[in-house]
């Protein structure tokens, strides 16, 4: 049997010492690592496993970390974590107080860049490139960036600027024509006939005055390093196709890319998923997916957008029903707001999906595109709150805040999927601005949630439980911690359901009644709806008590929901402790 090779890998330095003839036995053993790990602790798998020979020929040519090497989005990094150093703790990977699931500056000084969101490594490398040459240092710069992230304005942007410069940049595009679910658009398209060697026209990148080099095959390790090595001698900025394929060496993982670009619990021999219990509750998002497609199959006039997360939003089962009526516009959530702003324009009613996370990438659209023409845009904001293994950067705990300061923008929480199923069915029948609704990742708690739809009246909460001397207010799915914790207590709880606008009767009720008012949101304390709360007493010259609870001013790492609801004092239990003072 042969000895481990991985074993021997403390760091980049040692890897370099490696005859090249030993390569491809690490990456057989790196790749096993990486599926023997994931299998139990979850995570992202099939990117990772796509760039096994890549991130290898990347270390042992480069000099990192003097060499700057910059991962985009990241999840394909698990490969570059184990190598340089964090072999020990991967099994930590996405738990608290473990390892990110993404490169991250705090974690290594071989992470040069942290990422989380796509599209930000051509322009960070670059910055890094150019303060390089300021300051004098002989050094490389790498961007690894995968052809789903490329097709983003904000990767052009970057591109545009570089083709300028004469600054010591690589861009490698890891092109495998899928991201989370297949890559779209006239790039895409581009790029497989360039593959195919069908592609007529000008080189596009040549064309940005890149030195382009490629395709070449990112499982052959002689080829990657053979090319590496030569364009470490050339000047300037620089391009690299290689072409991978995502999941690469675990035959599942390579046929459904999909399923396994995070796969939960799976048998790391058969690759088979371990199904999961099922609890009989739909998730949010398939309460989306579902819905509207029973109501554009009613209203013609209805649309849907993605920017890329078809599977991750549920607007799947729209573009499998309804396909000329729901688009996926790639990574671009700028364009997906302003496409849908176009469209509300001509009287279509677009329901433009996307992460919270990620709707702050098109706040200017937000703002400009859509709210100042009181164009009646519909956002669903998928992810919200604490969303668990993905940690700081894919938390929605900020949307709350970022919208409520937006003129002519409603903004309403859902606490349940029949809320959910009615305010898109209210925003269907006709509002004279934009609306937001936002909702968790998970399930729901309600197994008869397909109920007759009922319009709901705008701006208006409603009271949950009666009890006496301390009100609870919430909006959106935190209620349910709420309900459990006050159970037994003498506590009165508002379902504010609205935080734009506020049920100002209702809340002039609530102070006039109750000395003591707390509000509890999974949102920052920082502008959400607490604040809204205060505003509202300074406003109206109350006086009472009021405490305000949700996500601390600080980013929230990674860990389960569970977990992180603890750390930050939204369980039942700190909950009950913290009412318990006022009582």
């Amino acid at each position: 049997m042969q000895n481990s090779i991985l074993n021997q890998i403390q760091s980049p330095t040692e890897l370099r010492l490696l005859n090249q003839k030993d390569l491809p036995q690490l990456a057989q053993e790196l790749r096993e690592f990486i599926i023997n790990i994931v299998a139990t602790k979850q995570g992202h798998l099939g990117a990772s496993l796509g760039v096994v020979e890549l991130t290898i020929a990347l270390h042992y040519v480069f000099n990192t970390p003097t060499d700057e090497l910059i991962w985009d989005v990241g999840h394909q990094a698990y490969g570059h974590k184990i190598l340089t150093g964090r072999k020990a703790v991967f099994h930590t990977n996405r738990q608290i107080n473990g390892i990110s699931g993404f490169p991250k500056r705090e974690e290594s000084e071989y992470d040069a860049f942290g990422v989380g969101h796509s599209s930000t490594s051509i322009s960070a490398a670059l910055g890094i490139a150019i303060a390089s040459q300021l300051k004098g240092d002989n050094k490389h710069h790498i961007a690894v960036i995968g052809d789903a992230s490329i097709a983003s304005g904000m990767a052009f942007e970057g591109l545009n600027h570089a083709g300028v410069t004469n600054a010591n940049l690589l861009v490698i595009l890891n092109d495998n024509a899928i991201g989370i679910d297949p890559s779209v658009g006239a790039l895409k398209q581009y790029l497989t006939n360039v593959k195919k060697g069908t592609q007529k026209q000008d080189n596009i990148f040549e064309a940005l005055n890149f030195n382009y080099s490629g395709p070449v095959d990112g499982h052959n390790l002689e080829a990657l390093i053979s090319e590496l090595n030569r364009l470490k001698t050339i000047k300037g900025p620089k391009f690299l196709h290689v072409i991978t394929t995502k999941g690469k060496g675990l035959k599942q993982a390579e046929k459904d890319q999909v399923k396994y670009h995070a796969p939960g619990k799976f048998d790391a021999i058969t690759g088979e998923i371990i199904p999961k219990t099922k609890s009989g509750y739909t998730k949010f998002q398939d309460v989306f997916g579902e819905t509207i497609v029973e109501l554009a199959k009613l209203n013609e006039n209805i649309v849907g957008i993605t920017p890329a997360m078809p599977t991750g939003s549920s607007l799947k089962y729209m573009m499998e029903e309804l396909p000329e009526r729901a688009f996926d516009v790639g990574i671009a959530e700028q364009h997906a707001v302003t496409l849908a702003a176009g469209m509300a324009t001509q009287g279509l009613i677009p329901f433009c999906n996307i992460y919270s996370t990620f709707l702050q990438r098109a706040y200017d659209q937000i703002i400009h595109d859509v709210a100042l023409q009181k164009l009646p845009v519909i956002f669903c904001l998928d992810r919200a709150g604490l969303v668990g293994e993905d940690g700081a950067t894919h938390h929605g705990v900020f949307d709350l805040s970022y919208l409520n300061c937006i003129p002519n923008l409603i903004v309403f929480a859902p606490r349940n999927e029949v809320e959910l199923r009615n305010i898109m069915y209210t925003a269907q029948l006709g509002l004279n601005k934009p609306i937001a609704i936002r909702y968790p990742r998970g399930t729901g708690n309600m197994l008869n949630w397909k109920l007759p739809f009922k319009p709901i009246e705008i701006g208006k909460g409603e009271q949950l439980k009666q009890g006496k001397n301390l009100a609870v207010l919430s909006v959106g799915t935190i209620a349910n911690n709420i309900a459990n914790t006050i159970e037994n207590l003498e506590v009165s709880h508002y379902d504010m359901r609205f935080v734009k606008p506020l049920d100002e009767e209702l809340l002039h009720d609530i102070f006039k009644k109750y000395s003591t008012i707390i509000t509890v949101e999974d949102n920052s304390v920082k502008g959400g709806f607490g604040s809204a709360i205060i505003d509202f007493a300074a406003k109206y010259n109350y006086k009472n008590t009021i405490k305000v609870k949700g996500i601390p001013d600080n980013f929230i790492e990674h860990g389960s929901v569970d977990d992180l609801q603890r750390l930050v004092g939204l369980d039942v239990n700190s909950l009950k402790a913290f009412f318990l003072k006022f009582l």
